[in-house]
């Protein structure tokens, strides 16, 4: 039960007070999914078909951003967007956090982490996971390529997992 105090004399203003009437509510684990079918349009669909063929897409903006996953409008202006351009394979992980614990809905079944990742030549970061041995493995700055799954599907999951760039220094 919330209730209202006596107004104060000096400032005409209530103090509002919280007075639970049961004991404090009980916790609930429950699953919420959003299951939903969309048509993907030029833009998001030209980015899956790339994954088809293992490459990977952004948009470039009229500020010459280059989005990645790309969007059908530009954030900043509204404006429509269509000029798809090739980026990555590889990029840089910026910001991550392990998953010590994974579920049957993560990309993999071992420990990993998820990162966001700036792909060469994108200038905004795309969220994914990383296959390392070990939480250790992981830092900002660190070099990354995806690793394909061997049966494409057009569909973001073509990418198993970034995995360390062991070519190139970084």
């Amino acid at each position: 039960m919330v209730s209202l105090t006596d107004v104060t004399k000096s400032t005409g203003v209530g103090e509002l007070i919280y007075r639970p009437t049961v004991a404090d509510p009980y916790t609930v684990t429950t699953t919420l999914e959003f299951p939903y079918r969309r048509s993907l349009g030029p833009v998001v669909g030209g980015f899956m078909r790339a994954l088809a063929d293992h490459r990977i897409l952004g948009v470039r903006t009229p500020a010459g951003e280059v989005l990645v996953p790309p969007l059908e409008y530009d954030p900043r202006t509204g404006n429509a967007l269509d000029e798809l351009v090739e980026v990555g394979p590889g990029g840089v992980v910026g910001s991550w956090t392990w998953v010590a614990e994974p579920t049957r809905r993560h990309p993999v079944d071992h420990p990993f982490a998820f990162a966001l990742i700036t792909l060469d030549g994108a200038s905004t970061a795309l969220v994914h996971a990383v296959d390392v041995s070990e939480v250790g493995a992981m830092r900002a700055g660190m070099r990354v390529v995806p690793r394909w799954r061997g049966e494409p599907e057009g569909r973001i999951t073509d990418i198993e997992a970034f995995v360390p760039d062991t070519g190139r220094a970084g």
